[in-house]
């Protein structure tokens, strides 16, 4: 009996890892000796609780102080595992509408819904706008001018360098300009043409805004050829490719060309500067 008992108390460590998590469920196999004094107290019968036979009654709390006597190992606490966990609770992030379930409405609901859906849809919309914006923005800039071209939007003219009788011409915005300063008799036969006689009926006053200053773009109208300038049958322009003549205000007078030189767009600043553009 001495040598069983000595082997079984090897056993405690083992015993009381166990009992950690569950309660042990063995029962002792050797009542315990009680001593015969006043001094000594002798536990009560332990109590098996198993995982089956727990209920509402047998749950151990802390002030039950429940314990289990295995072996020689003595006394040991059962303790269960994830009792005393606590449920968090989130009330504080709640709305009064929504604490009591039983008190929500279809309406209710319909509003939470309706509101989540307008502030999703909105938030989209002005994500979708600023991306259109930007690549409309992207896409409208390759269309503009180069800055080289911008840069010959306009030109300055100064008149005093153009002597009277001569025309001079300039390159704006990649188009050949005619500048010519006309002479009394240049303006006197001009005048005198009769309109009838015309293929593209303009007088020379629609075409000038200063008598003396004749402003034209030199691209034939024809075919887009260059004129040459104080050339042709009629004392203005010729163009060589397809023989096409303009007189002294630019207008078609023989040759294939439909109409009369273009006028561009011009402004006189002050007597000696002229801006075309």
């Amino acid at each position: 009996m001495n040598t069983f008992l000595a082997r079984s108390s090897n056993l405690s460590p083992c015993l009381t890892a166990l009992t950690q998590v569950t309660p042990s469920v063995m029962r002792p196999a050797i009542a315990p000796v009680v001593l015969k004094s006043k001094n000594v107290v002798v536990p009560p019968a332990p109590e098996c609780h198993t995982s089956d036979a727990l209920s509402t009654k047998f749950v151990p709390t802390s002030r039950t102080g429940v314990k289990v006597q295995s072996f020689t190992s003595g006394s040991m606490q059962v303790r269960y595992a994830h009792t005393d966990i606590q449920v968090p609770d989130f009330s504080a992030y709640r709305k009064e509408s929504t604490m009591d379930p039983s008190q929500l409405s279809k309406k209710t609901d319909t509003v939470r819904k309706s509101f989540t859906y307008l502030v999703t849809a909105g938030s989209l919309g002005v994500a979708g706008l600023y991306s259109a914006k930007t690549v409309a923005h992207e896409f409208i800039s390759t269309m503009s001018a180069s800055a080289d071209v911008l840069a010959m939007a306009k030109i300055e003219i100064k008149l005093s360098e153009i002597p009277e009788g001569k025309s001079v011409t300039f390159k704006w915005r990649g188009k050949p300009l005619f500048i010519r300063h006309r002479t009394s008799e240049d303006i006197e036969r001009e005048n005198a043409v009769n309109l009838s006689e015309l293929r593209h009926p303009e007088h020379d006053n629609e075409r000038t805004k200063n008598p003396e200053w004749l402003v034209l773009l030199g691209v034939c109208t024809h075919l887009g050829c260059v004129p040459i300038a104080d050339a042709g049958d009629f004392g203005g322009y010729y163009c060589p490719c397809h023989g096409s003549h303009y007189d002294g205000s630019g207008r078609i007078r023989k040759g294939p060309a439909p109409l009369n030189l273009e006028v561009p767009e011009y402004t006189f600043v002050d007597e000696d500067l002229l801006v075309v553009g």
